[in-house]
């Protein structure tokens, strides 16, 4: 075999954007052979960019089609972890589009039942591909300046309007996403989050539902976190800012990073702060920095990158850009930022492959209250294709 032959289920924004890379000759050990997706409209649309492609009007249909040897997964959220497990099961690799899931519980028992099945499982982590985030993990989880003191993250560049809140019945609604800006558009930050900083211990939050839109979701979050050695985090985020911002700091014992306007920025210290606090005569006293660029060698490859090593692995055993399985992590921080805002308290999260496990059966009971009474959409606008490859 020397291309995967790729099913696409669901051809909405991101699954016409990844079709639209292939059929481009961005990724050239696929060979995108099948589409599904209920809407008529979107199967015409895949077979016009390219005329010889299968289409089913179901999941079920193409997955057992026997056409493909792998699905790309780019539905509503709620149906990544039954459609991954339902592929699994027929033998069929999988790539599934971000998030994992909606809710732990979820993800944990697919996840489980992955690890029975000999096929490849990854997720659309993207931006795991930027060198900006690869250098910072690098820098970070290398231990040379220490520890991790501080990280905050304000992420605020996701201005939408009513209209797009409107372009679908699902959009927006607790029955139809499980969630808002933390389930449809935070879920590369979430897992950047623990990727280059470690999954924090306790989380609190406030996610304010509708504060911008006519909305039942979250449309505005401040995530507070601490990890076990008493560093702090604030994760902000909202699509009701414009202008937005996206600004990362980390601080550790002897550095300070900033990224920023596509660029990383960092100051070295002489001296780690925790023992220049203690040895310092004055008050005043402070240590000299300099802020510098830091090189970042390297492709930004985003879609395309992680759909290549989606390839390559299986025909060569290559590495993932990330394992379907890690996708829990980013989820545990949103499911805890819900669960603390719904209850007003602390969430404690554990280190390990499922950090809600003690709480996830009272997380979906609380999301199954929501769900219930999610309302019905009467302003649904026609559907809107656009490609929002840049920022999902």
């Amino acid at each position: 075999m020397d291309k995967i032959k790729l099913g696409i289920i669901g051809v909405g924004n991101m699954g016409s954007s990844h079709l639209r890379n292939i059929i481009d000759g961005k990724c050239p050990e696929i060979a995108p052979v099948a589409a599904a997706d209920i809407d008529p409209a979107r199967l015409a649309w895949a077979k016009e960019q390219l005329p010889g492609i299968l289409t089913f009007d179901t999941a079920d249909a193409l997955i057992h089609s026997g056409a493909v040897d792998a699905v790309l997964i780019a539905t509503p959220h709620y149906f990544h972890p039954p459609m991954t497990r339902q592929a699994l099961e027929a033998g069929l690799h999988v790539m599934s589009e971000k998030p994992a899931g909606v809710y732990t519980k979820d993800v944990r028992e697919l996840n489980e039942f992955a690890k029975t099945q000999d096929k490849t499982f990854a997720i659309m982590f993207n931006q795991r591909t930027n060198p900006l985030y690869k250098k910072m993990r690098e820098i970070v989880q290398g231990g040379a300046y220490g520890e991790l003191k501080r990280v905050n993250w304000i992420i605020t560049d996701w201005f939408r309007t009513q209209f797009y809140y409107n372009s679908g019945s699902w959009r927006a609604t607790w029955a139809g996403e499980g969630g808002g800006v933390l389930l449809n558009q935070c879920p590369h930050q979430l897992d950047l989050w623990q990727w280059i900083c470690g999954l924090p211990c306790k989380i609190r939050a406030v996610c304010k539902v509708g504060q911008w839109h006519d909305i039942e979701v979250e449309d505005d979050v401040t995530i507070f976190a601490e990890y076990p050695n008493g560093a702090t985090g604030v994760f902000v985020t909202t699509t009701g800012d414009c202008p937005g911002s996206n600004r990362l700091e980390i601080t550790l014992d002897r550095a300070k990073l900033v990224c920023e306007n596509d660029k990383l920025m960092m100051a070295e210290l002489p001296q780690n702060t925790s023992e220049f606090i203690q040895s310092a005569q004055s008050g005043f006293d402070k240590m000299p920095f300099e802020y510098k660029e830091v090189a970042c060698p390297g492709e930004n490859l985003q879609h395309v990158g992680v759909l290549n090593e989606f390839a390559a692995h299986i025909l060569h055993g290559a590495p993932l850009t990330a394992e379907g399985a890690e996708g829990i992590r980013g989820l545990s921080i949103s499911n805890a930022a819900f669960l603390s805002s719904w209850t007003g308290t602390d969430v404690e999260l554990v280190d390990g492959d499922d950090p809600m496990i003690h709480l996830e059966d009272l997380f979906l009971a609380q999301l199954n209250e929501r769900r219930a009474a999610s309302r019905l959409k009467t302003n649904v606008v026609a559907s809107v294709q656009a490609d929002m490859s840049s920022t999902f």
